[in-house]
């Protein structure tokens, strides 16, 4: 019988995983969002966005321009968590693409598990070591709140007039 040697800071897990994924490689981005479109209640948009509603919102969507308060969790497709947070404010053109689209879907209140393909998301740029390039991301989004860019506008005039407000900018 041989035996394969574990290689060194590697467990039995990583170990076996890895000579799976040699024989049985997973699927590529393409295929895996393919099979993905076919599993219920997943949607798609003209982009290739995937979005799944747990949890419908109710009223308007954001626009654009507006600015959103979500809660999140962002994973690859191997279930690594490279990001997550409970109220992050999120400009709707201030994220990438994919997730600046799922936004605008959602109302208040709603839950969306959405997949972005990397040509929506970071493509062959990494935005840090747990990204790495051309990824697929996974985020479960729940969209707290938002408030549009004229709302925006009158909170900083007044925070600005506030006595004891901000100081200047530099």
């Amino acid at each position: 019988m041989l035996a394969a040697a574990i290689p060194e800071k590697t467990s039995p897990t990583e170990f076996a995983q890895a000579g799976w994924e040699k024989l049985f490689p997973p699927p590529g981005n393409a295929d895996f969002l393919k099979d993905n479109a076919k599993e219920a209640g997943v949607q798609q948009t003209e982009s290739g966005l995937q979005y799944k509603v747990i949890k419908a919102g109710k009223g308007p969507m954001p626009a654009v321009t507006d600015t959103t308060l979500v809660k999140y969790e962002g994973r690859l497709r191997d279930g690594t968590i490279f990001d997550a947070n409970e109220q992050a404010p999120m400009p709707v053109n201030g994220v990438v693409p994919g997730f600046s689209e799922a936004l605008q879907l959602m109302q208040k209140g709603g839950e969306y598990r959405i997949w972005i393909p990397s040509e929506l998301a970071y493509g062959e740029a990494s935005p840090g070591e747990l990204v790495p390039p051309n990824s697929l991301l996974i985020f479960d989004v729940t969209l707290l709140d938002f408030i549009s860019a004229e709302q925006m506008e009158e909170l900083r005039q007044q925070m600005q007039a506030a006595p004891g407000g901000p100081p200047p900018a530099p």
